[in-house]
Order: structure tokens, then sequence, then C-alpha cells
């Protein structure tokens, strides 16, 4: 039986996020994240006029909770930052597969390509803040730490593409080298305020 619509906003990303897991992207439909949540489709729409906004909707949550952990103060920032980057880095992440299919569409949908250049334009100003606190300076003269933000989510993004193509595509060693690579940058910004 179908509950009352009281259902908050949130709760039904939750279940949508459910039914993504259970029945995959092909098999998403307004219809099942009703029937998983035990709504009304009335009470979906009330929320999500479209399937792409609740699957924008659901990018969107994933972010924001990545970088929500991603920003507290740790001991080793940039060790769990790559982590947390490296655990959606497979040829079965989910998260990049929603996101790339949601870029493709976004070509010819402009309120799906709006909606992700502001899902990318906050993470790489949640990047850039993070590296204000692991950072003096730019370790390059010339290159902001906004244009680092950038860089390094580019990569990321990069990286997983890479790791979906490719079955056998070296997650583990690369984000190893990865990871070296941001802290000789740090070590770089240390030396220049030691001078």
């Amino acid at each position: 039986m179908a509950k009352p619509n009281v259902v908050s906003k949130r709760d039904l990303i939750q279940y949508a996020k459910e039914c993504l897991v259970e029945k995959g992207l092909e098999q998403f439909t307004l219809r099942a994240v009703a029937e998983t949540a035990g709504v009304t489709q009335g009470t979906i729409y009330y929320h999500f006029r479209t399937k792409e906004q609740l699957l924008l909707a659901i990018v969107q949550d994933i972010c924001e909770t990545i970088w929500q952990e991603i920003a507290r103060p740790k001991e080793d920032a940039i060790a769990h930052a790559l982590a947390s980057a490296k655990s959606r880095c497979s040829y079965d992440s989910f998260f990049h597969k929603l996101f790339l299919s949601l870029v493709a569409s976004g070509f010819n949908n402009e309120e799906i390509r709006h909606k992700l250049g502001e899902i990318m334009a906050a993470e790489n100003e949640a990047l850039s803040r993070n590296l204000s606190g692991l950072w003096a300076a730019s370790p390059i003269e010339g290159v902001s730490r906004d244009t680092w933000g950038i860089l390094i989510n580019a990569m990321v993004d990069g990286l997983a593409l890479q790791a979906l193509l490719q079955k056998d595509f070296p997650v583990e060693n690369i984000y190893r080298e990865f990871e070296h690579f941001l802290k000789g940058l740090g070590a770089m910004t240390d030396k220049e305020g030691k001078k």
C-alpha cells in the first residue's frame, strides 16, 4: 500500500539511489522509484518533473556528501581525499556511469548541462578551498589555487573515465603516484614558505 504524500524530497533521493543500484540505469523509471519508496507516482512528480531531474539530484547529493566528508580536517587530507576518489574509480563505478550518462544527455538538454555545470563548479570551489588549507600558496607562481582545483578535479574525472573504459586500468598504481605528485606540490609550497 502506498504511503501518504509525506515523503520528503531528501527521502525520495535515498529511495531513488536504492532503486538505481537495484535496477540499474536502464530500468530506472519514476514508477520504479515510486514502488521502491512505497508512494504514488504523483508524489515523485510533485518533487521531480522528470527522471533526469531526479538523476541530477542523486548526482548532486553524492557530490555534496563526498565534499562534506573531504572538507573535515584530517591528519593526512590529501591521502583521505584521494582514497575517496579512488573508491569511485573502477570499471563498474556506479557514480561515474551515472554522471557520464547525464553528461551525454546534457549535450542535448540545456537544463541538464547547466545543472551539471553548477555541480562541477561547486566541486572545483570545494577542492580549491581544501587546497587553501593545505597549501600556504600555489606551488607554481602564476597558477592560482582555483586553477589547481579545476585541474585536479579534471584529473580525477579523467582517471575515472579511463577506469570505466579499461578493465585492467592500474587504479592502485596511478593513485599512489597521484598522491606522490600532490604531496610533492605541497612540499614545494613548504619550501617556498621557508625561504
